[in-house]
């Protein structure tokens, strides 16, 4: 069922960029549609549009910071990463930098190596972060 959704949200960009095994890519790099790396990029990679989709494979790397709404990792990332709503991380996949998401799917073996946070929670989750934290100082106090 999720891989027909992957199809189908992909289907309406046929927009694929390939960055092949061997080349390096020093700069920044926006992206609409889809990308998906073998090589080795130093710098920032951005995502545009709700349906871009990022894949580094077993092979690529990054050196810098990632921000897309959708990602699937199985390479090595030394900069923060920021997916605002679907990340995979694949078993060979490494994170060296701070990790937010909205969704998560972690297969065993993947590393993160920084601070993880989610982010884009419900309101329920907002609602529960605003509260004060409870008052035990007050109620200790001798009367």
């Amino acid at each position: 069922m999720l891989n027909r959704k992957r199809r189908e949200r992909h289907q309406a960009s046929d927009d694929t960029s390939l960055i092949a095994r061997g080349t390096v890519i020093r700069g920044d790099l926006c992206f609409r549609g889809a990308l998906h790396l073998d090589g080795r990029v130093e710098g920032t990679i951005v995502g545009e549009g709700e349906d871009a989709m990022f894949t580094l494979s077993e092979h690529g790397q990054v050196d810098g910071e990632i921000r897309v709404p959708h990602a699937i990792l199985n390479g090595h990332v030394t900069g923060d990463v920021q997916v605002t709503a679907r990340l995979e991380l694949s078993a060979q996949a490494r994170i060296d930098g701070n990790l937010r998401y909205h969704t998560l799917e972690m297969a065993a073996g993947a590393q993160i190596n920084g601070n993880i946070s989610r982010e884009g929670g419900s309101d329920e989750d907002a609602a529960r972060r605003e509260l004060p934290a409870p008052a035990e100082a007050e109620e200790a106090t001798p009367a």
